[in-house]
């Protein structure tokens, strides 16, 4: 007795439980649960914790309220010009009216892709390839349009069509590649076509201004260094001119007479023979009588006389010969050595003016000769009148 007790306990139990569970319904979130009592429509359950007769109601369907995205495979589609591409579509739509999409469509999502399918043959039938490839938003808009229309009576909006991918046939894809590369070649050439004239016209445009600058600084150049050369003619005829100005007023100060006329033919001769054509160079021997003729050519010489009368003023300008020091024991070769040197200069004196040596001796014998503090002492036969001894 007590077991059977317990058995039914037991199947109470279970019992209660199973109705527990058949009368309590929870719906999730964005879900919505289609009730039929006896497989008649009764109601819609919203989410949340839902009651139900047990065993009489039934939660037949359970519908998802949240947008949901579609992806259909690739759709060959044949365009206004025979070409047949392939089209990739994505769907996003959403059930608005749970009872129309259970039943009023059995397989709304099916449904949504012929739709889809038959829509994009019709509006891309109508463009050629190049509209296809360019009017993506045109497409879109159209398959909206036309799947929002066909889906509201199934409780469906759907809410953007977007064409994920349009692949032409490999024939046309190549010809494609070629015409853009051929495109792009072409931009290329026109680029790099401007740059060379942009380039040409710069350098052109820089050369100009170099050779303007170039001739600009050879002008100034040329002006300066005129300049500095006239500067120069001026300055050199200026001292040139300072130079003859100086020397004859020296000459005439010095009253020259034939005798430095013919020291100065004898200075002449030596640098006369220094040319590289004069091989040979004859001294005559009658070197007296030509001197003498050269100092009567010379007579006639305006300005030149034959003798200077008055004194003669001479400069003092030391020892021509170096002197021994004093007390070397040598009195007797030193003045042998300075007898010798007299000697010399005077037969040169005598040779330079043979008619005038006497003359000019006496003359310079008869002129005081001016002091001069501390000279030197006169050598052997110098009487001071600066005439050679028998001249």
């Amino acid at each position: 007795m007590t077991v059977v007790v317990l058995v039914l306990l037991v199947l109470l139990f279970l019992f209660v439980i199973t109705v527990l569970a058949k009368t309590v319904r929870i719906i999730p979130q964005a879900r919505a649960g289609v009730v039929e009592r006896f497989g008649k429509y009764k109601e819609t359950l919203p989410a949340g914790l839902n009651i139900v007769v047990p065993f009489i109601d039934k939660v037949r369907y359970l519908i998802d309220l949240r947008e949901q995205v579609v992806s259909f495979p690739p759709q060959p589609v044949i365009t206004e010009d025979n070409l047949v591409v392939s089209i990739d579509t994505v769907i996003y739509f959403q059930v608005t009216d749970p009872i129309a999409a259970t039943y009023e469509i059995a397989n709304y999502i099916q449904a949504v892709e012929q739709l889809t399918m038959t829509t994009l043959r019709n509006i891309v039938g109508g463009m050629d390839l190049e509209q296809t490839l360019t009017s993506r938003e045109e497409i879109n808009h159209g398959l909206r349009g036309v799947l929002d229309e066909a889906t509201g009576k199934w409780g469906i909006r759907v809410n953007r069509v977007e064409i994920k991918g349009i692949d032409p046939p490999p024939s046309i894809k190549d010809a494609m590649e070629k015409q853009m590369r051929a495109d792009r070649d072409k931009r290329a050439l026109i680029l790099t076509a401007e740059g060379q004239r942009q380039s040409a016209i710069l350098t052109a445009e820089g050369n100009k201004q170099s050779a303007i600058l170039n001739a600009e600084g050879d002008r100034e150049s040329l002006i300066l260094r005129a300049q500095a050369d006239r500067e120069a003619a001026i300055l050199r005829a200026q001292g040139e001119g300072q130079a003859i100005q100086t020397v004859f007023q020296a000459i005439h100060d010095g009253q020259p007479d034939q005798s430095l006329l013919a020291y100065q033919y004898l200075q002449m001769m030596p640098k006369i023979a220094e040319g590289d054509a004069n091989k040979v160079w004859i001294v005559p021997s009658e070197i007296g009588k030509a001197l003498e003729g050269l100092g009567s050519t010379m007579s006639n010489l305006q300005g030149i006389p034959q003798e200077v009368d008055g004194p003669r003023t001479r400069i003092d300008m030391g020892p021509s010969e170096p002197q021994l020091p004093k007390g070397s024991g040598n009195d007797a070769e030193q003045s042998e050595a300075q007898a010798a040197v007299e000697a010399a200069i005077a037969e040169a004196r005598s040779a330079a003016n043979p008619g005038a040596g006497a003359g000019v001796a006496q003359t310079d014998a008869q002129a005081p000769a001016p002091a001069q503090p501390d000279a030197p002492p006169a050598a052997p036969g110098d009487d001071g009148s600066g005439a050679a001894p028998g001249a």
